[in-house]
């Protein structure tokens, strides 16, 4: 039964214990020794530190984990979430915000379609985004407004759901492939056609890629400048709050 229920996506697992440190080796051969004995048909890894004393992150099986006592006698599986300014965020999804954050600071500026802030730049916006996506055109014509007046900079990357040589990427294409990358994206995301123009040396599969690698699933997705991965559409004022902008 354990196995059920301490089922986790494989992905984030592996990224919970990135920001860890290992636990001592007294406190590893404790909690361990205790937890084999319990359950000798279970194979356990490593042992690491969590944000609360005395509780610590025990991988089982490679891609799942539990939380142990000290002594290993008590386990708690299920998520910890760490609570922030509108939402609560799973504490293993702090992890993999600090990856997500390193790999979106190696995307050029230039290589996605900016939507700049009206006035002082105070944070930074990435959105994964397909064209065919109706909360993608809600975000874009009801959000992004409101963001840019508050100082929010917005950085579309492309994410064409259908995949690579779909329709839908070859249109998303033409927009980073456009003169005017703000006009064209815009232009289809109010269902306007653009001339087609898929450039070699687009940046679109290399964006599809990593959105895959770093969790996106749909569009839109947003990721705040810490890494945190926001799924789907959330108006103007609920993000501004959440980036402690409001």
């Amino acid at each position: 039964m354990i196995k059920k229920i301490i089922g986790f996506m494989v992905a984030g697992l592996m990224l919970a214990s990135v920001q860890a440190e290992p636990a001592s080796d007294a406190v590893t051969k404790t909690v361990l020794d205790t937890l084999r004995a319990a359950r000798p048909d279970l194979n356990y890894g490593t042992v690491e530190t969590s944000p609360i004393d005395g509780l610590y992150i025990v991988r089982v099986d490679g891609t799942q984990f539990i939380y142990a006592s000290e002594s290993g006698e008590y386990i708690i599986t299920g998520d910890m979430y760490k609570a922030r300014p509108g939402l609560f965020v799973p504490v293993k999804d702090l992890a993999a915000a600090s990856i997500r954050k390193s790999m979106m600071d190696g995307v050029a500026k230039k290589d996605s379609i900016v939507f700049p802030a009206v006035d002082e730049t105070r944070a930074v916006l990435y959105v994964f985004t397909d064209v065919d996506c109706g909360y993608c055109r809600k975000l874009h014509n009801e959000a992004v407004p409101g963001l840019t007046m508050n100082g929010v900079e917005v950085r579309y990357l492309a994410f064409p759901r259908a995949g690579i040589d779909s329709p839908s990427y070859r249109k998303i294409a033409s927009a980073w492939c456009a003169d005017n990358k703000q006009d064209a994206l815009t232009a289809l995301k109010n269902r306007k056609s653009i001339p087609e123009n898929v450039c070699k040396d687009n940046p679109v599969a290399e964006q599809y890629a990593l959105g895959k690698k770093i969790g996106v699933t749909g569009t839109p997705a947003l990721i705040m400048e810490d890494g945190t991965l926001l799924p789907g559409y959330r108006p103007a004022p609920e993000l501004l709050k959440m980036m402690g902008l409001n």
